[in-house]
């Protein structure tokens, strides 16, 4: 009885914030979590936090920190603004192969204690998905829950379009914000220019995102072996022997821009 309250309070939702906070209520007497959030992936902006159930202390973590840079590490930012996404998917089934050994995992995914995530994705325009995303820090989604969050896939995505039609603002980011991204943007793609060739920063951008020598030549059409070279050489002209040293310098660099 109450699932079917909370379809219909759902229904009876008329903006945005009240749609949104209905559809966090529905997912959470669906299956059980520890938080569920709600963003837009823009092309040519930062994320956007549209709403989350999380308790202020997680949500500074999880979000504030998140939106001020990490994001442009995260496979589902990546996966969100690349053609022909699904409508669904579980976080850990997009992530590259290395991707928990990765710096952005050790350094902001683990600390949120997230041990499931699954993600519901609506492209809602040609620059911008928005998402819906429910996490679990104490146990992994079992085979009934998955397919009861399958089954309410469609009432998701369809709540998910009523809150980006019924927000007049949602095309129009602020310019502070498109600037910010562009800035960001920029030291993601220019980071370590003039001191790495194109083919090693286009390395240390997949090193970064988790990905491991053997992904990286799948990525790129070359052989491990050319991979390891270059990783070797990059290493030696930015001065550091780790990943993490290199996750420090990228830090460092995106919070001077």
């Amino acid at each position: 009885m109450r699932w079917h309250r909370d379809v219909a309070g759902l229904i009876a939702a008329t903006n945005s914030a009240s749609i949104a906070e209905r559809l966090a209520v529905l997912v959470s007497s669906t299956v059980s979590n520890n938080g569920t959030s709600l963003l837009v992936f823009h092309r040519d902006a930062p994320p956007e936090s549209v709403h989350h159930s999380m308790a202020p202390q997680r949500a500074r973590h999880y979000l504030d920190r998140y939106l001020a840079g990490p994001y442009l590490l995260d496979p589902l930012y990546q996966l969100a603004l690349r053609p022909g996404n699904p409508a669904m998917c579980r976080f850990r089934d997009t992530q590259p192969d290395r991707f928990k050994a990765s710096e952005y995992y050790r350094q902001y995914v683990e600390r949120t204690h997230l041990v499931d995530e699954m993600d519901f994705l609506l492209p809602v325009s040609s620059t911008s998905t928005m998402v819906f995303v429910c996490g679990r820090t104490e146990k992994r989604f079992t085979r009934s829950e998955l397919n009861r969050l399958q089954l309410l896939e469609p009432i998701i995505r369809a709540a998910m379009q009523r809150i980006w039609d019924d927000d007049v603002d949602n095309s129009v980011p602020a310019d502070r914000d498109y600037d910010m991204h562009k800035r960001l943007t920029r030291c993601f793609e220019n980071f370590a220019e003039g001191e790495l060739t194109q083919r090693e920063r286009e390395i240390t951008q997949l090193l970064l995102r988790g990905h491991s020598s053997k992904s990286i030549a799948r990525e790129l059409g070359i052989a491990p072996g050319t991979v390891m070279v270059h990783k070797r050489n990059l290493f030696a002209k930015l001065g550091i022997t780790s990943q993490y040293e290199l996750f420090s310098r990228f830090i460092d660099a995106l919070s001077a821009s």
